[in-house]
C-alpha cells in the first residue's frame, strides 16, 4: 500500500492530465487542476462530450458521480504508464463525502421572489437568530457564497453567490443592522469582514458563542487564557453533549473549507453541503442558553448569597451600606482554587496559556466552577 507521501507526490503528477469523466447522467472532458483524496476532482476548461457545451471557470467533480475515467492527453504523458492509470482508478473509488446525509429541515433561497420575501418577514419577527456564513477566498478578497439564518422552527440558506447585492439591500441588510435582532454567531470575524467590505453592512447586536466559550473557560480556570478558540463541533459537544454523528457534517464542512474552498461556488449545490450548512447554524440558539447560564452562574449563586446573609440575624447590619460584603470576598479564594486546579491539570505554554491539548483529568478532582462558590457560601 502506497504512503501517504507516494499518494501526494502521484496526486500531484495528476494535475494538468486532460480527461474524460463518464458521470452518471453525461460525460465531460477537462483538465485537473486538483485532487483530493476521499473528496474531489477539481477541473478546467471544462466541457460536455455530447453538446460540446463549455462550463466556465473550474467544475468540482464528487467521487461518487464519476463511473468512468480515461485519459485523453497529458503534459507527462511519457511519464504516465499503465500501473499509473490504475492507480488512478483505484484512487477514484476512493474519492467519496465522508459521512451521511444528515436529515435537516432547511429551505434554499436562491432566488427573489416567491420564498425570498416571505423568509425576510419571518426572520425580521425573531428576536433571536442564528447565523452562520461560507466564504472563499483570501481574508482581502473574500467573497460571500452562502449566508445561513436559522429561528427556532426553520433554517434558510441564503446563496448570495446567486441572489447577488440585491438580497442585501431588499431585506437582509435591514436584519444583519438591526440592533433588535440578537444574532448568535460562532466566530463573527468572517462574517462581519466580509459584509462590512463587500456589501458596505455592519453587522450589529452580536452574541459570539466563540467569545462566550472563552469567557467561561477564563472564569472556570481562574484566570487562564486557553492557547487557542474552540471550533464550533467541540463546542456542541462540551456543552450540549451532542453524539459524534450529529457532530459530523461540521467536521466535514470544515474539512472541505480548508482544504478545496472552492466547494461553496458549486451550482448545483449538493444536499450534503446544504445539510452540512444547515448543521452549522441548527444548534446555535439552544448553545446561547446555555453559555449564558453558565457565564452568570458565580454571579447568581453569589446574589443568592448576599440576599441569604439578610436573613441572618447574627450578623451586624449597622456596617455602612457601602462597605464590601464578607461574601464578595471569597471570590478571591475561588478563584484562587480555581487557577490551582488548572495549573494541575494543563501545561502552561510559554506565553502563559493554557495548553488546551494537554488537559490531564483526575478522578479525585473535578473542574472548579460556579458550584464551588454554592459550598463555599454555605
Amino acid at each position: 500500500m502506497a504512503s501517504s507521501s507516494d499518494e501526494c507526490r502521484f496526486l500531484d503528477e495528476l494535475r494538468k492530465n486532460r480527461v474524460k469523466i463518464t458521470l452518471t447522467d453525461t460525460e465531460i472532458t477537462g483538465v485537473i487542476q486538483r485532487v483530493h483524496p476521499k473528496k474531489t476532482v477539481l477541473l478546467e476548461d471544462v466541457s460536455e462530450v455530447k453538446s460540446g457545451r463549455k462550463f466556465p471557470g473550474l467544475k468540482l467533480i464528487f467521487g461518487h458521480e464519476i463511473v468512468k475515467v480515461d485519459f485523453i492527453s497529458s503534459v507527462n504523458e511519457d511519464h504516465f504508464n499503465e500501473e499509473q492509470r490504475s492507480e488512478f482508478s483505484s484512487l477514484r473509488r476512493k474519492i467519496i463525502m465522508d459521512g451521511d446525509e444528515h436529515d435537516v429541515n432547511y429551505v434554499v433561497i436562491d432566488e427573489l421572489h416567491e420564498k425570498f420575501g416571505p423568509a425576510v418577514m419571518h426572520i425580521k419577527e425573531q428576536r433571536v437568530i442564528g447565523l452562520g456564513a461560507d466564504v472563499f477566498g483570501q481574508t482581502e478578497q473574500e467573497r460571500l457564497c452562502w449566508l445561513q439564518v436559522a429561528t427556532k422552527r426553520v433554517v434558510y440558506l441564503f446563496d448570495i453567490l446567486l441572489l447577488g447585492g440585491q438580497a442585501i439591500k431588499n431585506g437582509l441588510s435591514m436584519i444583519l443592522e438591526n440592533p433588535r435582532i440578537l444574532k448568535v454567531v460562532h466566530d463573527c470575524r468572517c462574517v462581519a469582514r466580509c459584509l462590512r467590505a463587500q456589501f458596505n453592512v455592519n453587522l450589529t447586536n452580536v452574541f459570539d458563542t466563540q467569545v462566550a466559550d472563552l469567557m467561561l473557560f477564563y472564569t472556570e480556570t481562574g484566570g487562564f487564557l486557553p492557547d487557542r478558540v474552540s471550533r464550533l463541533p467541540e463546542l456542541l459537544h462540551r456543552h450540549l453533549k451532542l453524539p459524534a454523528h450529529d457532530l459530523s457534517p461540521l467536521r466535514a464542512r470544515e474539512q472541505h473549507t480548508q482544504e478545496c474552498p472552492e466547494v461553496w461556488y458549486l451550482r448545483p449545490c449538493p444536499p450534503v453541503l446544504m445539510g452540512a450548512m444547515a448543521s452549522s447554524v441548527l444548534h446555535l440558539l439552544p448553545l446561547r442558553l446555555l453559555l449564558l447560564d453558565a457565564l452568570m452562574a458565580d454571579y447568581t449563586l453569589l446574589v443568592d448569597a448576599h440576599m441569604s446573609s439578610g436573613h441572618d440575624k447574627s450578623l451586624d447590619f449597622h456596617q455602612e451600606e457601602s462597605a464590601l460584603p464578607k461574601e464578595a470576598e471569597e471570590l478571591l479564594s475561588v478563584r484562587r482554587e480555581r487557577r490551582e486546579w488548572a495549573t494541575l491539570h494543563y501545561s502552561l505554554t510559554d506565553a502563559g496559556l493554557l495548553d488546551c491539548s494537554s488537559f490531564r483529568p483526575s478522578p479525585h478532582t473535578h473542574t472548579h466552577t460556579a458550584s464551588d462558590l454554592s459550598s463555599v457560601y454555605q
